[in-house]
């Protein structure tokens, strides 16, 4: 059914929202709640009714009704103190009020966009990156691998949405490309996005060879590529495999490019998004300078939208950075306030991965009485994307940390093999680090943290990897200049301070550290 109002044409067939002929990308939560609300729009619609036909039955929180209500009323241009189109009566419901015209899907296709779109497109009330998987170029002369082909492109649109950081066209707008030379620009105007990703598959006796490509819809630049490789029959494997790692390197190649573009752009008034991204980047220069600056633009990201939970998790995050590389003194009223800041982006965005895994890192470092819910938020993010390189590490680092080494050094190797080039490459390698350690392997811990600080040489979890192993592997002016740089990061740091700041629960493993940052010539 195509229902018609205003300047707005929802496709309940293709699953689709126009607004001003510009294709608007909902979440499918926010789709279906649109569609119910305009199909039963005779009625008001009552709280149950939603949780019935929306939700399955399942039973949801007011903030999370609250939060769709008004995701869909700001995709259609509505907000709730208009209620223009979408309209809540107190105590009774919500009803869908704007005169509707309706149209059979059959008998009238959805309209292709003709205008302009913005390559940022709006979910939930915040702007992400739209990206758009075309269908992926079948090069063996060999019609039977056409179906591979269609399913490659399904099986990355489907790993690419699991991220909470991108907007994911769906396949069958994205097909609508299949069978022709993509022309870049209709695509970014058409399905309003920034980003494609573009690839093919080849096949020479029994092996097969997958490319793909990540392109800048705009300017026709390739901003990451990658080929895999294999049997055909591990056809099914390879194509799983291959998803995977695409999935998980170009979440965090996109948000660079975002970086970049708004550097490039340098928007007049910035929006919570916009603060968003400047944080991003601060973050990733890894300073105490930087991580204030970080803090200071995710401070007037709130300001802006006190609600958004990206913003308060990212928030949280950094100031628990900041903590453990002592970077900020910040005491319990502070550290309250970090955990505070988790948990409120976790009950507002419960299903997002990145806020989750970030609350979780908070959580574990501020409030080390909370490192099993820390641990089931970690568990809870991968859940829902598995292949988040950057939570596998951390979910990883905190799984050694509590001796668990095995299953923390799967996670990272994990990590690492689905992005090799992950530019937090620096803390796989100071996890291994630790797992190193705690099994006395110091040769290899000493080796892990010289990787970690080849990559980041402020990174205080390494340095102290290294004066530990270099203690234990006799190498004492290696060790000192290794507490060395880790006064010159924290001047008052001491063998105290650090344990009573970070939480090292595996009592060996404490044991060992304060003996040998002692040697080493850390205060006590």
């Amino acid at each position: 059914m195509i229902y018609r109002f205003e300047d707005c044409t929802l496709d309940t067939g293709r699953r689709e929202l126009c607004r001003g002929g510009v294709l608007v990308a909902l979440e499918p939560q926010v789709f279906d709640l649109l569609a119910f609300l305009i199909a039963a729009r005779d009625r008001v619609v009552s709280r149950d009714d939603l949780l019935e036909h929306v939700w399955q039955g399942r039973i949801v929180s007011e903030s999370t009704l609250a939060s769709r209500l008004n995701a869909a009323r700001s995709a259609i241009g509505d907000t709730g103190a208009a209620q223009r189109l979408i309209r809540t009566l107190p105590r009774k419901g919500v009803r869908f009020v704007g005169e509707v015209r309706e149209a059979d899907t059959a008998g009238s296709p959805s309209p292709a966009p003709d205008g302009p779109a913005s390559p940022i497109a709006w979910r939930a009330g915040a702007r992400l990156p739209a990206v758009a998987v075309l269908p992926f170029a079948n090069l063996s002369n060999d019609p039977d691998q056409d179906y591979f082909a269609d399913g490659m492109a399904e099986e990355i649109t489907a790993a690419l949405s699991r991220s909470s950081a991108l907007l994911v066209i769906a396949r069958n707008s994205a097909f609508a490309y299949r069978d022709k030379a993509a022309d870049l620009p209709l695509v970014r105007q058409q399905l309003g996005v920034a980003y494609v990703v573009e690839g093919s598959v080849r096949r020479s006796g029994e092996r097969l060879r997958i490319t793909a490509q990540l392109v800048d819809a705009g300017t026709g630049a390739h901003l990451w590529s990658e080929r895999f490789d294999g049997e055909l029959r591990d056809v099914f494997d390879l194509q799983e495999r291959a998803a995977a790692a695409i999935a998980a390197a170009i979440e965090p190649t996109l948000q660079s490019a975002e970086i970049a573009r708004q550097e490039r752009e340098r928007p007049a008034r910035l929006d919570a998004y916009d603060f968003l991204l400047r944080a991003n980047a601060l973050l990733a220069d890894f300073t105490a300078t930087s991580m204030l600056a970080a803090l200071d633009c995710l401070d007037r990201a709130l300001a802006i939208d006190p609600a958004y939970a990206p913003a308060m998790a990212a928030s949280a995050y950094c100031r628990a950075q900041c903590h453990f590389q002592g970077w900020v003194r910040q005491d319990a009223a502070a550290k309250a306030n970090a955990v505070w800041l988790a948990w409120r982006a976790v009950s507002l965005a419960p299903n997002d991965p990145q806020v989750l895994w970030m609350a979780a890192f908070a959580v574990w470092n501020m409030a080390p009485q909370e490192g099993a819910r820390a641990r089931e938020l970690f568990g809870r993010s991968l859940l829902i994307n598995p292949n988040s390189a950057i939570a596998l590490t951390l979910a990883g680092w905190i799984e050694t940390m509590c001796g668990n080494v095995a299953e923390g050094r799967a996670m990272v190797e994990r990590a690492q093999l689905l992005n090799p080039r992950d530019p937090n490459g620096w803390l796989m390698a100071g996890v291994r680090a630790l797992a190193a350690v705690i099994e006395e392997d110091y040769a290899e811990a000493a080796d892990w943290a010289e990787r970690a600080l080849a990559q980041n040489r402020r990174f205080a979890v390494a340095l102290r990897v290294l004066a530990v192993a270099n203690v234990k592997l006799g190498r004492t002016g290696g060790a000192r200049r290794a507490v060395a740089e880790l006064l010159a990061i924290e001047p008052e740091l001491t063998v105290a301070g650090f344990f009573a700041r970070i939480p090292v629960p595996l009592e060996r493993m404490a044991a060992t550290y304060a003996e040998a940052l002692r040697a080493a010539g850390l205060p006590e």
